[in-house]
């Protein structure tokens, strides 16, 4: 009963969260920005809260700032600037943690945890690029339908644990789920959404959803394992059935870094788009 109230609250919060995503990512460059920085808001401070809870807001502030940097130099095209930038916005915003008595590992980790991905998105989505929408899409429906279907399956089938040391709730039985709805999802985007993502055969979709799925369950035993560290739960109390908005994304965003690598791929490999 208590997992199936769990999906009833991931439900309702999908239902309004969702939409909001879903528009900004159609919408692309200014839209898409904005999002992205709100989301960066609120993962800053849920780190913050983590890492440094003796002193949550100055913390939360460096971190904010130096994600707010990055995001906006990755947003006007200067991708190896927001990298650079990325490693300098890191090492500040530790050194300023330590200087106030927090860990300043955290804190730095903190900036290259939330950032990379971010970056990543923004390339990914292309401002308004047809091609860079669908990419953006996988990334995001991938994620959602390798995460629902990870929890619902595990929830029904049960079975032996995967980690029980960091996430004892999460099964076998589950991941699998997990993989093969990733997988369908990669196949029915590079088939069907109009432009496709550029690649010679949708079949290559089945690969992409793989593996985003793949990295969306390691993203989330990650999160997991960080969490033990810092002895808290959740992330945050933002989201009804998932706690912080880090626990909604932490899937995703590794999904984005290895997607991104993919279509790194693809256009080296001579993709037009």
């Amino acid at each position: 009963m208590a997992s199936m109230r769990d999906l009833g609250l991931r439900a309702v919060s999908a239902l309004v969260l969702a939409p909001l995503a879903v528009l900004a990512i159609w919408a692309g460059d200014a839209w898409f920005l904005a999002i992205l920085l709100a989301a960066c808001a609120v993962l800053a401070r849920e780190w913050a809260q983590m890492s440094a809870p003796g002193r949550p807001t100055p913390v939360s502030w460096a971190v904010g700032a130096a994600l707010f940097a990055v995001t906006a130099t990755a947003h006007v095209g200067a991708m190896s600037p927001a990298l650079v930038l990325l490693v300098f916005a890191a090492a500040l915003a530790g050194v300023f943690a330590r200087r106030i008595g927090q860990e300043g590992v955290d804190a730095a980790y903190g900036v290259l945890y939330l950032g990379w991905p971010a970056i990543l998105l923004i390339w990914l989505r292309d401002g308004n690029s047809a091609i860079g929408l669908s990419w953006t899409i996988l990334v995001f429906v991938v994620a959602w339908a390798s995460d629902v279907m990870a929890f619902v399956v595990g929830s029904l089938l049960k079975g032996p644990k995967l980690w029980p040391r960091y996430s004892p709730n999460k099964t076998w039985s589950g991941f699998v789920g997990g993989l093969v709805a990733g997988a369908l999802t990669g196949w029915i985007i590079a088939a069907f959404i109009p432009g496709g993502l550029g690649l010679p055969d949708p079949a290559w979709g089945l690969a992409l959803g793989f593996v985003g799925a793949l990295a969306t369950m390691a993203g989330d035993l990650w999160e997991s394992a960080l969490k033990r560290r810092f002895g808290v739960k959740d992330a945050g109390g933002l989201i009804p059935g998932h706690g912080g908005l880090l626990d909604r994304v932490d899937g995703l965003m590794f999904a984005a870094v290895v997607l991104a690598g993919c279509r790194l791929l693809s256009m080296t490999l001579g993709d037009p788009a």
